[in-house]
């Protein structure tokens, strides 16, 4: 029977983002592709540490447990560049640590973002940068995962995921007015468009399906008066009054919201995230995610004018 991913969230993960791949990396650059598909032969068997999305990908997935199992709310598919050969060790590892995945794509030497649209893909992560690049060249929403130290609380049964808002959540319009005439042209073209909603940006259809999910937790809690939700969503932006309006407003056309919102007019982000402590954030300027990576799971989205080449 066809299995249908429309009406689901569904993630693209990098085998490079969901397990840590350094040893197999250096491999491959210091000794070539037939000195890595031989280790990874050698090493099939020997299970792959959990990597920077791992704990991100891990509480999605558990989210399952609010559908029915054979209707699940959440699919994660691997998007790799291994060959099915050498894919073989990623999905022993997937199976050793328990992650229900069960799909992946595995093309050697090819990236794999063209494939987001047929598998209904909201977002792709990957720990190489230039994939990343070329699938938001291309339109995809796709972010490039940051090596951080954070050392995950597997005893947390949350999952808090933080956004930055321009060239995030929303398009890139009002951040080239800002790069081009400053700030306070900004904050008056803002209020000037108020009421009008922004473009929505590269990870707009992923907050789309995580408002899903919360709303399958609300449902839950109304039965359960018990049940404590588990995903909880903040936007962290440097915006502040009066153009945070539009961004709030442009959030509620869109049918979309954020438990959290942080409008910091400037303050370094990197203390505001670490006492927020997300398990992932996503920010379209490494300034930014140059603070906060060290401690959080930090993912660039080298979308718009501040990631156009100078």
């Amino acid at each position: 029977m066809k299995y249908e991913l429309s009406g689901r969230l569904v993630v693209g993960i990098a085998s490079s983002a969901l397990f840590d791949l350094t040893d197999c990396d250096a491999v491959f650059r210091e000794q070539g592709e037939a000195a890595y598909r031989a280790h990874q032969e050698v090493h099939v068997k020997d299970v792959l540490d959990k990597g920077v999305a791992f704990p991100f990908v891990r509480r999605l997935l558990s989210l399952n447990d609010l559908a029915d199992p054979s209707d699940p709310l959440v699919e994660v598919i691997v998007l790799s560049r291994n060959d099915p050969d050498t894919g073989l060790r990623v999905m022993r590892s997937i199976e050793a640590h328990g992650l229900p995945i069960s799909r992946a794509v595995f093309r050697q030497g090819r990236s794999s973002h063209r494939f987001m649209p047929a598998l209904n893909m909201s977002l792709f992560l990957s720990a190489n940068g230039a994939d990343v690049r070329d699938a938001v060249a291309d339109g995809m929403p796709a972010g490039h995962v940051l090596d951080t130290a954070r050392v995950d609380d597997e005893a947390d049964p949350e999952l808090r995921i933080a956004f930055d808002f321009d060239g995030v959540l929303a398009g890139d319009a009002s951040e080239r007015i800002f790069q081009n005439a400053g700030i306070d042209e900004f904050r008056a073209h803002e209020v000037r468009n108020a009421s009008t909603p922004h473009v929505p940006g590269p990870l707009s259809g992923f907050l789309a399906g995580i408002n899903h999910v919360q709303r399958r937790e609300e449902d839950r809690r109304l039965k359960d008066p018990g049940y404590q939700p588990r995903l909880r969503v903040s936007l962290v932006t440097a915006r502040d009054a009066p153009a945070h309006e539009r961004a709030v407003r442009s959030l509620k056309q869109w049918g979309l919201r954020v438990d959290d919102a942080f409008f910091l007019g400037g303050v370094d982000k990197a203390p505001v995230i670490g006492a927020l402590d997300p398990h992932i954030f996503f920010d379209d300027q490494v300034a930014h995610l140059n603070g906060t990576a060290p401690a959080t799971p930090s993912v660039h989205i080298p979308f718009g004018v501040v990631n156009e080449p100078s």
